[in-house]
């Protein structure tokens, strides 16, 4: 009987040793994705997004992707810049480099599109734009364009 309680001793202890081992090297749940209420608008060659309600926004966390009528610009915004390749320099709030670090409830951010991008935003163009953080999505919005 003896030698049987030593080996039933043995594989409790190697099974307690596996779910210990398990149990601390599975990572952490990831970060949830912050809840937002975005709104957009178009003129011109001008994208504005204002930020309406919800969680802030970690702008270095951010990415955007935008397409006109149903395709995707050839050059997409970094986010946060200057000055960027197929983009005007100068965009506000939080696609501007110097903005913060948050993005928060009431605050507006544009850029423009530059001509060099293709394809080129013209009135009546149905925009769209997703916004993902971490490479979550939070927000997909549409508008139409209107004159500037």
């Amino acid at each position: 009987m003896a030698p049987l309680a030593g080996v039933l001793l043995v594989a409790v202890t190697v099974v307690l040793a596996v779910g210990v081992t398990a149990a601390t090297s599975l990572d952490p749940p990831p970060e949830p994705s912050p809840t937002a209420m975005l709104s957009m608008e178009v003129e011109g060659d001008r994208i504005t997004l204002t930020h309406d309600g919800g969680d802030p926004i970690d702008v270095d966390e951010m990415a955007v992707r935008v397409g006109v009528n149903g395709e995707p610009l050839a050059r997409q915004p970094p986010v946060p810049f200057f000055s960027a390749a197929g983009f005007r320099p100068g965009p506000t709030g939080a696609f501007n480099a110097a903005s913060g670090e948050e993005w928060t409830v009431g605050g507006s951010a544009s850029f423009r599109v530059a001509g060099t991008n293709d394809p080129r935003i013209e009135p009546g163009d149905r925009v769209t734009l997703r916004l993902s953080v971490r490479d979550r999505p939070v927000a997909t919005l549409e508008a139409t364009a209107r004159p500037e």
